[in-house]
């Protein structure tokens, strides 16, 4: 049976922590649209600041796309990723200390790690100029090797979230680490 008891807890960690939206489990276009939209009447109807909720909005899409393209629990034939793959991971919308933050969690390969950790330190050390220059160098170039999209999704989210972003790799086991991405506006 289901711990009713237990689902109240964690509905109250979440009411406690201000997450006004939370998901996890496998993330597709169709859940990323529907989703979207929600988060957009929710700010809407607590009449956030404009810039902050298309700021927020746009973090999330970015966060739920990486999920999508990237996550490494996955339910089908990863090898031959038609349509049928499903990759799973975590997103939520949430308010701290008077800012929105989009927080989104996936699993990736421990060997990605370093790699990612150094993509990540060095857009965080760059001021607005800085990752402005960095995206219009990156979409003029080829993608990343690996890359689901034109590699832009880390530089337009440090761009859009101007309380900053943190990131954390929590090691799984050998072969993987879950990924957490948090971005404020």
């Amino acid at each position: 049976m289901v711990d009713l008891s237990r689902i109240h807890d964690i509905q109250d960690s979440l009411n406690a922590e201000q997450i006004i939206f939370c998901y996890a489990g496998y993330i597709t276009e169709d859940v990323l649209l529907s989703v979207g939209n929600t988060i957009k009447q929710k700010l809407e109807v607590v009449q956030a600041d404009r810039s902050a909720a298309r700021a927020i909005f746009a973090i999330f899409v970015e966060e739920a796309q990486n999920v999508i393209r990237y996550s490494k629990a996955i339910l089908g034939d990863e090898i031959n990723e038609g349509s049928d793959v499903l990759r799973r991971g975590f997103i939520a919308v949430g308010k701290t200390d008077g800012r929105y933050y989009v927080c989104c969690g996936n699993l990736v390969q421990r060997d990605d790690v370093e790699r990612l950790d150094g993509l990540l330190q060095h857009i965080k050390s760059l001021d607005e100029a800085g990752l402005k220059a960095l995206y219009k160098k990156t979409l003029r170039e080829d993608p990343p090797e690996g890359s689901k999209g034109a590699g832009v999704g880390f530089v337009d989210i440090a761009r859009r979230a101007k309380g900053g972003f943190d990131y954390l790799f929590k090691d799984i086991d050998a072969e993987y680490a879950y990924f957490y991405l948090s971005a404020y506006a």
